[in-house]
């Protein structure tokens, strides 16, 4: 089905090739490694295939991979494996200032696509903070000494945590004072802070936790050594990546992924030679020039359970075509961010938990197509994670109502 693409003056310009949400719910299924005969053999695989994972909460990378390989079961020692000891995946900041896991060979693009700018703003505010918090005491070239030292002991480590670094270098403990006479003032560490504006430069990355991999405390390594990339290079691969993944999408859904300016998307977007395509509520989208063949779908329905935060859940700002307004209010926090979700053939139908005693639980929020093959299908989703995380206890950084309310089992 195609749709008549308009030009800028009201005339007709060419057709535009149409992407109801039933095909997007089909790219969705095989591109995202969801659909039972899409999923992958290792976490490389997951990584590279849906570009980037979110990993601001470290048990999120995990279950994310779990819910799309093919033997779950191998989930925390493969995972361990690529993060820690070959390194093909690596834990950085990445888009929007949020740290996200890569394929190790991303990480230059994604530095110098979204990285550049948001560092040198981290920097430059740390250097504010610091000086007037300190009555000028610790310096701009302080801060350049200090933050050598660490580098070299955090090199000669290979890993440690803040507190290791502070034994090499003392000066790591000195404070600054924050928002001086405001309601928010509060005393700044140097360490905290640095370590902070390393990771967002790409000079630091997140290395081992501190416990199990549902540990929130970790350890720093010094960052793999990737090749300087001009940002016009670099934003237009992380988005043609992204598009292969994720189209169609909107200027809207780029813009909020990336977090770059609309100017920033429209020029990358037209360096690819993206093409725009009509969506069912009128929108404009965008797939990549190799991308205009419809997608057929998976052969059979699926069902999946993924977790807070993760990528499919959260790759577009858009996202009426999957998950209904109406659930917005039990799934996701005051901020934004997505808690755990239930999945029935390409839509988002509710939200699951685990309860202290191990016990996991979900819950159908729009039961609409949702019969006993639906049911059938989510129960055996449920007890393949069960399975897997054994002992292993989940409580997500960020957490929605529906999420606590199952957890509780009121």
């Amino acid at each position: 089905m195609r749709g008549r693409q308009l030009r800028e003056g009201g005339g007709v310009d060419e057709e535009r090739r149409h992407i109801a949400v039933a095909e997007r719910r089909a790219r969705l299924a095989l591109r995202h490694r969801l659909a039972g005969t899409a999923r992958a053999a290792s976490p490389e695989e997951v990584a590279g295939s849906l570009v980037a994972l979110h990993g601001t909460d470290p048990a999120t990378v995990y279950l994310a991979v779990g819910a799309r390989l093919a033997d779950a079961g191998k989930t925390v020692a493969e995972l361990d494996r690529a993060l820690y000891e070959d390194r093909t995946l690596v834990r950085m900041h990445g888009m929007r200032h949020t740290v996200f896991v890569f394929p190790t060979g991303l990480a230059a693009v994604v530095h110098a696509s979204t990285g550049l700018a948001i560092a040198a703003k981290a920097r430059a505010g740390l250097v504010k903070d610091m000086v007037s918090g300190s009555d000028g005491r610790l310096s701009e070239e302080w801060l350049a000494e200090v933050e050598a030292s660490a580098l070299a002991a955090l090199a000669r480590r290979g890993q440690a945590t803040v507190n290791e670094l502070v034994q090499d270098e003392p000066r790591l403990r000195e404070q600054f004072t924050y928002g001086a006479g405001r309601s928010y003032e509060a005393a700044h560490t140097v360490s905290s802070r640095l370590m902070r504006v390393l990771g967002v430069e790409g000079r630091v990355v997140r290395g081992r936790p501190l416990g199990s991999w549902t540990s929130t405390q970790f350890r720093w390594a010094v960052a793999p050594p990737h090749p300087e990339l001009p940002p016009s290079e670099a934003q237009p691969e992380l988005l043609r990546r992204w598009l292969a993944v994720c189209g169609p999408a909107t200027e809207a859904d780029l813009k909020w992924w990336t977090g770059w300016k609309v100017t920033d998307v429209r020029r990358a977007l037209a360096t690819i030679g993206a093409v725009a395509v009509s969506l069912d509520d009128g929108a404009t989208g965008y797939v990549t020039a190799d991308d205009i063949a419809p997608v057929p779908g998976p052969a059979a329905p699926w069902a999946a359970l993924l977790p807070g935060l993760d990528p499919t859940a959260m790759g577009w700002q858009e996202r009426d075509w999957y998950l209904s307004p109406s659930l917005r209010p039990a799934l996701f926090d005051g901020s934004g961010n997505v808690g755990p979700t239930v999945w029935w053939d390409g839509r988002v139908v509710g939200g699951w938990a685990q309860r202290a005693d191990g016990a996991l639980v979900w819950r159908v929020l729009d039961p609409a197509g949702v019969g006993r093959e639906a049911l059938a299908a989510i129960e055996t989703e449920a007890a393949r994670l069960r399975a897997w995380l054994g002992p292993a206890r989940i409580t997500p950084r960020f957490r929605t109502p529906l999420e606590k309310e199952l957890t509780t089992g009121q």
